[in-house]
C-alpha cells in the first residue's frame, strides 16, 4: 500500500482553510482574517456574565486558537480593560436572549492579529478610565469587526493608530463618544481599514478622522458635531482614500460641513456621496459634486484606488435603509441601539445630542439585556444538539474543531448558519 507523505495530504488542506474569507459575505482589508484557524483551534463556552475567572469572557479571550461561544446572554460588567489574544473569533451570535454587552472600561486589541468579532457590543462609559477607548488597535494585522456595537468612549469610541494592517469595520455602530472629547475615533493606518455599511452617530468629531489608507463605502453618519464628520487628514503624511455613496445627514448637534480639514496631502476618490443638511424630518438631500467646497482642501483622483470593494455598492438610499436595518449587533437589538437608530437618525435630523453620562435619561445605561436561555450542548462542544443532529455530526461526541468539507470548522459552520451573510 503507498501512503502519501504529510505534506502531500495535509498542505493543501491547510492552504484551503487559509484562503476562505473570515466568514461567508466578508469584504474589505481584513476579509481573510482567520480567526482560530491555522493553530490547535479549541471552543470556550463562556457560561457566566462575570469580569473575571473560568467561564467569563475575559478568560475566553486570554488565549489564542479559540472560537468563543455564548451560553448566556446579558450585560458583563467589568473593572479592567479586556485585552483581547490573536487567533480568536468572538462569535457573539451564539448568545441566547438579547446577546452580550460588555460594559465598563473599555477592550484593547492591540496585537490581536487574525482576529474576528461578530454581534457583540462594547460600552464603555463613566466608570473607564479618562483618556482611554471603548476600542483600541495600536498594533495588529487582519480583523474584522462585523456587526459590532461600540459606545461611550472617554477619548475615542473605536480607535486605529499604530502599525496596524488589514482592518474591517463592517455593518457597525459607532456612537455617542462621551464629551467633553466625544469622538467616533481614528482611523490611521499605512496598511488600510475598510469601513462599509457603519452608522457614525452622536459623535462631537472624528466621524472618523482618517490618515493613511482607507475605503469609506455606504455609510450613515448622524448628528456630528461642530467638530465635523469625515476629517480628512489634517497630516503632513500622505492619505489614499476612496469615499464612496455615503449619506451624511445634519443633527441637532451640527454645526460643521461633513467634511473638513483637508489638504494637499489627502489624495481620494469621490462618488456619489449625499448630504441632507435642512434638518426637516424627511431624507430630502443631494449628492455632493467634487469640489473642495464640498470636500475641503483635499487632492482629488480620477480614477479609484483599488482596494478590496463592497460584494455589492448600494446607492446612499439603499445605503440608509441597510444601515437601518442591520448595524449593529443586530440579530437581537438592545435598547440604546434602538433608541439612537429609531428615535434619532429616523427623526432626520430632529432628535439627537452629544452626551456626557449615558447613565441618564433618555439611553438610561446600558442594561438591561435579557438572558435567554441557550439551547441543549450534551458534549459541550458549543454546537447545540439539534444543529447537529441535522447536519450529521455527534451530539455525544466533541467533533466542533473538525475540518468541514467547505475549509470552515464544524463550531465556524454553526456560528455562520445563525446570521446571513453580508
Amino acid at each position: 500500500m503507498k501512503f502519501l507523505s504529510y505534506s502531500a495530504c495535509v498542505l493543501p488542506l491547510l492552504a484551503s482553510v487559509l484562503a476562505i474569507p473570515a466568514f461567508p459575505g466578508a469584504e474589505g482589508f481584513g476579509a481573510q482574517s482567520l480567526g482560530a484557524r491555522g493553530g490547535t483551534a479549541s471552543v470556550y463556552v463562556v457560561t457566566n456574565l462575570n469580569d473575571s475567572g473560568s467561564g467569563s469572557f475575559r478568560d475566553a479571550v486570554s488565549q489564542s486558537h479559540r472560537v468563543v461561544v455564548f451560553a448566556v446572554g446579558g450585560l458583563i460588567t467589568i473593572s479592567s480593560r479586556i485585552v483581547v489574544s490573536p487567533n480568536v473569533y468572538i462569535a457573539g451570535q451564539t448568545a441566547p436572549g438579547q446577546g452580550i454587552t460588555v460594559y465598563g472600561n473599555g477592550i484593547s486589541y492591540s496585537a490581536a492579529h487574525n482576529t474576528i468579532t461578530r454581534f457583540i457590543r462594547f460600552r464603555m462609559g463613566t466608570t473607564g478610565d479618562s483618556g482611554k477607548d471603548a476600542i483600541t488597535i495600536a498594533n495588529g494585522h487582519d480583523m474584522i469587526f462585523d456587526h459590532v456595537s461600540v459606545s461611550w468612549g472617554r477619548d475615542e469610541t473605536f480607535s486605529i493608530n499604530g502599525d496596524v494592517s488589514n482592518i474591517t469595520i463592517s455593518d457597525s455602530i459607532i456612537a455617542q463618544g462621551l464629551e467633553t472629547h466625544s469622538c467616533g475615533g481614528l482611523m490611521q493606518s499605512t496598511g488600510g481599514v475598510s469601513i462599509f455599511r457603519t452608522l457614525y452617530i452622536d459623535n462631537q468629531t472624528r466621524n472618523p478622522k482618517v490618515k493613511g489608507i482607507n475605503e469609506f463605502t455606504n455609510n450613515v453618519v448622524y448628528n456630528w458635531g461642530g467638530g465635523g464628520g469625515y476629517i480628512a487628514g489634517d497630516s503632513a503624511g500622505p492619505s489614499e482614500a476612496n469615499i464612496l455613496n455615503n449619506v451624511f445627514l445634519s443633527g441637532p448637534s451640527t454645526s460643521q460641513h461633513p467634511f473638513t480639514r483637508g489638504n494637499a496631502n489627502f489624495h481620494t476618490f469621490v462618488s456619489n456621496n449625499y448630504y441632507d443638511p435642512d434638518q426637516d424630518g424627511t431624507l430630502n438631500g443631494f449628492i455632493l459634486g467634487e469640489s473642495t467646497d464640498n470636500y475641503s482642501d483635499v487632492d482629488f483622483q480620477d480614477t479609484q484606488y483599488p482596494y478590496p470593494p463592497v460584494n455589492t455598492l448600494l446607492s446612499p438610499t439603499d445605503a440608509f435603509n441597510h444601515v437601518r436595518d442591520h448595524a449593529g449587533a443586530s440579530l437581537v437589538r438592545d435598547h440604546v441601539d434602538t433608541y439612537l437608530i429609531q428615535t434619532e437618525m429616523l427623526s432626520f435630523g430632529k432628535k439627537g445630542a452629544l452626551i456626557t453620562d449615558p447613565t441618564l435619561a433618555p439611553i438610561n445605561g446600558p442594561g438591561p439585556i435579557s438572558g435567554g436561555t441557550a439551547p441543549t450542548d450534551t458534549d459541550h462542544d458549543g454546537i447545540p444538539d439539534a444543529y447537529e443532529s441535522a447536519h450529521g455530526t455527534n451530539p455525544n461526541v466533541a467533533d466542533s474543531t473538525n475540518i468541514a468539507s467547505n475549509g470552515y470548522t464544524n463550531i465556524e459552520n454553526y456560528v455562520n448558519s445563525l446570521v446571513p451573510a453580508v
